[in-house]
């Protein structure tokens, strides 16, 4: 005798989202699917549609066309059962600044539909997980920019979504509370919830996604783990410190048949330090064959994978420096 056993919904998954305003395409034909209790790191230039998908998932913007599904809800058909599915913390803290702390939460609770009793329970509780129990019955109207974040967060984390959307949920935080958003999500995952995170900071995506995926021009082109996407570039980063600048012209000229093709050296006079690509293994080895025999004084040299700066750079024809500033 067989029993059938319906498998759990997708988390969160998307069909050939399209948006348009007007003449302005911000997602084109947008799919993607992400496994219970994965990160997902979603990476893409200014306009690539990112916070538009956020939008979208969160019931917010309705799509033109295509569809996508929160743990099976369609996001147009079942508004109601999405947002009671999915946490959302934007790039803005969006709470109520006339009202303290543990109130906005406790309000966020309500609007979760949980009994008063619960609410208050939860919203003690995700105080202390983000080390705001001291300003619990402040108003948030003296809350410090990155107290005001922390706060958003938790208000997602009350109603313990089984989606959380976090939409450069770091932006404007120094590195402490980074460090400490980094450690919650990494517990959050650990307990088997499903995060969708744009950010940018590339560390940050190469530090918790299981998986990402690069947007540009409102779709997906490319998508898989930072390892994967790292090693699809073929190449490896060669960086040789000189003591001083002097010797970096000399070094340049020595190593310029190492670089990949398509490539070249690139020296920083500032650092004294050299930096190029190469497909060849014995790249370092080699290097510093010739750079003693030329008497080139070096103090050191590392071979390392190429970063997701390098793999945004070789997909979309940008870096994210630009991204960061922003």
């Amino acid at each position: 005798m067989y029993t059938y056993t319906e498998s759990p919904p997708c988390p969160v998954e998307a069909e050939g989202l399209t948006v348009t305003y007007g003449k302005i395409t911000a997602l084109d034909g947008l799919s993607l699917r992400i496994e219970a209790g994965t990160v997902v790191g979603l990476l893409g230039p200014n306009g690539a549609g990112k916070t538009t998908l956020v939008k979208v998932l969160s019931t917010l913007l309705r799509p033109t066309r295509g569809t996508a599904r929160i743990m099976g809800h369609d996001v147009v058909r079942d508004p109601l059962p999405v947002r009671l599915a999915i946490g959302l913390a934007g790039q803005y803290a969006a709470v109520d600044q006339e009202l303290t702390g543990r109130e906005n939460l406790e309000m966020v609770g309500r609007l979760y539909r949980l009994p008063r009793a619960e609410a208050r329970r939860r919203a003690a509780e995700v105080l202390e997980r983000l080390s705001l129990t001291d300003a619990a019955d402040r108003r948030v109207a003296g809350y410090s920019g990155g107290m005001r974040r922390r706060l958003d967060l938790a208000a997602s984390l009350t109603g313990r979504p089984p989606v959380l959307l976090l939409d450069e949920p770091t932006t404007g935080l120094d590195p402490r509370s980074r460090q400490e958003l980094w450690a919650i999500v990494d517990e959050l995952r650990d307990a088997g919830t499903t995060v969708l995170l744009t950010t940018q900071y590339l560390e940050e995506a190469d530090r918790l996604a299981q998986r990402i995926v690069v947007v540009d021009a409102g779709t997906v082109i490319a998508e898989g783990t930072p390892s994967a996407l790292k090693a699809g570039i073929g190449t490896d980063i060669l960086r040789v410190r000189l003591p001083g600048p002097a010797g970096l012209p000399a070094a340049a000229e020595l190593l310029t048949d190492l670089a990949a093709t398509g490539t070249e050296v690139v020296t920083d006079r500032v650092t004294g330090e050299l930096t190029v690509r190469v497909s060849r293994p014995d790249a370092s080895v080699e290097a510093l064959r010739r750079l003693d025999r030329q008497g080139v004084d070096v103090t050191a040299v590392q071979l390392t994978q190429p970063s997701l700066d390098d793999v945004f750079l070789s997909l979309t024809g940008r870096t994210a420096v630009l991204e960061e500033a922003r």
